[in-house]
């Protein structure tokens, strides 16, 4: 029982309290402040967020579209050039022809004993751009033939040879008139009226000057310089040569590297984008 200063006895008194939602939002805000702030600020991080994500994916699906071109275009590039080294034999016969000379047979082993000979020369580029190295008449038969897969009784006699080097590459028709014939004594060995067949190689040196090597041969046209395994020969690992339909594998312009590059950018950008997608997802 409670007991008042007038002298009630009874249950002590209830009292009710109107509390509408106004006042306990304002309740909530001034007691806890913190959660007010989350609540009114969580709709808006998480659009920013949004956003920002999608403008991020948005910037990479750019970026790996851009590189995509970029590996496309390097792929074509590198594939595009096919074999210089035949190039060269057609301006040959074309400037024969042009003075009424015959052409001559395009001899695929007097192609690659023309390589062969470049290779042996690529360490020996002088400042001129001229090769000063002369191999000896035993390289032919006993290196650079047999490297070939030459069959030794069709070796035949070679005529001339005219080399050249260059610090950078060269198309077919640069090649031919700024490192090849340059001079009148290139030119008449170009127009030797006793030459029947002619073989090219190009190689270049590991990061340094390109060489072309002219060979020329009074032999019988597809009775001479006989590849093995049906014409097929030694496969050969670096350059080119005439006579041949395989593409240079180290001759031309070093476009590996920017395919290499290319390729790996592209690939991060993936990375990239499939962490951003598993990471909104």
């Amino acid at each position: 029982m409670h007991r008042t200063h007038n002298g009630y006895k009874g249950p002590p008194p209830v009292v009710f309290l109107s509390v509408n939602s106004a006042m306990l939002h304002q309740c909530s805000s001034t007691f806890n402040p913190t959660l007010s702030f989350l609540s009114k600020a969580k709709p808006q991080f998480f659009l920013t967020g949004e956003i920002m994500v999608k403008k991020q994916l948005l910037c990479c699906w750019g970026w790996l579209i851009i590189f995509n071109h970029l590996l496309l275009a390097a792929l074509v590039c590198s594939k595009s050039h096919g074999n210089p080294a035949n190039d060269l034999v057609d301006i040959i016969n074309n400037n024969r022809t042009a003075h009424k000379l015959p052409k001559l047979n395009d001899s695929s082993g007097l192609g690659c004993i023309a390589l062969q000979y470049a290779e042996l020369c690529k360490g020996n580029c002088t400042s001129n751009n001229t090769v000063n190295c002369k191999p000896s008449e035993d390289d032919f038969t006993e290196v650079f033939a047999p490297n070939c897969g030459v069959e030794l009784p069709t070796f035949d006699t070679i005529t001339a040879h005219i080399v050249g080097c260059q610090s950078k590459y060269l198309e077919p028709s640069l090649a031919f008139e700024h490192v090849l014939v340059r001079d009148s004594k290139a030119l008449s060995i170009l127009r030797n009226k006793s030459h029947t067949e002619v073989g090219v190689g190009m190689v270049r040196a590991h990061k340094g000057p390109f060489f072309w090597c002219v060979l020329f041969s009074s032999g019988k046209t597809n009775s001479t310089f006989v590849l093995e395994n049906r014409g097929e020969g030694i496969h050969q690992k670096k350059g080119c040569y005439s006579g041949s339909s395989i593409p240079c594998s180290a001759g031309q312009r070093n476009d590996s590297s920017l395919l290499n590059n290319v390729t790996i950018i592209a690939f991060l950008c993936a990375v990239y984008l499939f962490q951003q997608l598993h990471f909104n997802y």
